[in-house]
């Protein structure tokens, strides 16, 4: 590849339970050389642990930090109008002086949408109503008077304040066909996952994660966006040791994968080995996939910290 797009790194912050927790942690990652700081869109303890509201405090992330970037991993379209959206996205685009990303989904978990009460509708609804927010968010942070009629949204002559001096990226979530469709034509990066499944979670399939999977869904998105720039980025768990086939033997021993250690070596979400060889194995799946942007969880954040410094 001769235009290769720089590596960048994000923490997604899943064990923070504080205000204080949440600044130490934003500003350590600031250290480390991070470039982001995310905060996933769950009100359900289910599955990563209780959490704080992620734009409330985004923006106190921010207000810690002087280059760290704020994003939403992502969140759940239905949550929220996307007109409210856009104005909190802006506002806190501003707050930050620029460094936020608004990453946005479908929404998936049946649990959380019954115990609040919300209808969780058939995948084809919510996912185009996905579809149709993206028109407006874009639309709004874009800086354009907007108006839009579609199924599930309704817009007359509206604009929103504050205007973003540059639009704020947008990240979608995407692990099915037809979203990844979504997600190549609307965002700017798009984040590679597996498939939500129609009755509530998310695939643990292992075809999921295996190279020619990953391989024609990133063909799907590449297609979408029909020759438009866009970023490849994957959330990733990190699993050190000094043997690499070793540790990948034990990675799929806590998985429940009977599969060997060389396939799970091949698997293009699973890192594994001493931070020279992660940050090998990064540089190659680049190469052959096109994945720049990488998420961690923050418990493995110090120890991920070693292989920024060798990509």
């Amino acid at each position: 590849m001769n235009d290769v797009r720089p590596f960048r790194f994000g923490v997604v912050a899943e064990s923070v339970r504080s205000s204080g927790d949440l600044v130490a942690l934003a500003r350590r990652a600031e250290e480390l050389g991070y470039a982001t700081l995310t905060i996933r869109d769950h009100f359900v303890a289910e599955p990563f642990g209780e959490q704080l509201a992620p734009m409330v405090a985004l923006t106190a992330a921010a207000c810690a930090t002087e280059t760290l970037r704020v994003g939403t991993m992502v969140l759940a379209n239905d949550y929220r109008h996307p007109v409210v959206l856009a104005k909190e996205a802006a506002t806190l685009h501003e707050v930050s002086g620029g460094r936020f990303e608004l990453g946005v989904g479908a929404g998936w978990l049946r649990e959380e949408y019954e115990r609040a009460g919300m209808a969780f509708d058939a995948p084809a609804v919510r996912v185009d109503r996905l579809e149709e927010s993206l028109h407006l968010l874009r639309s709004l942070l874009g800086g354009r008077r907007t108006t839009f009629e579609g199924e599930h949204y309704r817009v007359r002559d509206l604009t929103v304040f504050p205007v973003p001096d540059r639009r704020p990226p947008i990240m979608v979530g995407a692990g099915s066909g037809r979203m990844l469709g979504i997600a190549g034509r609307h965002a700017d990066s798009v984040g590679v996952l597996p498939r939500a499944l129609p009755e509530g979670a998310i695939s643990e399939e292992i075809t999921e994660r295996m190279p020619d999977t990953i391989a024609r869904k990133v063909d799907l998105v590449r297609a979408a966006a029909g020759g438009r720039e866009i970023e490849l980025s994957m959330q990733v768990n990190p699993v050190f040791g000094d043997d690499p086939r070793a540790v990948a033997e034990r990675v799929a021993r806590t998985r429940g994968w009977d599969v060997p250690a060389d396939l799970v070596l091949e698997m293009p979400s699973q890192f594994v080995g001493p931070p020279e060889h992660i940050a090998g194995q990064m540089a190659a799946r680049r190469d052959r996939y096109g994945f720049s942007y990488y998420l961690v969880p923050d418990h493995v954040m110090e120890e991920f910290a070693p292989v920024i410094g060798m990509v």
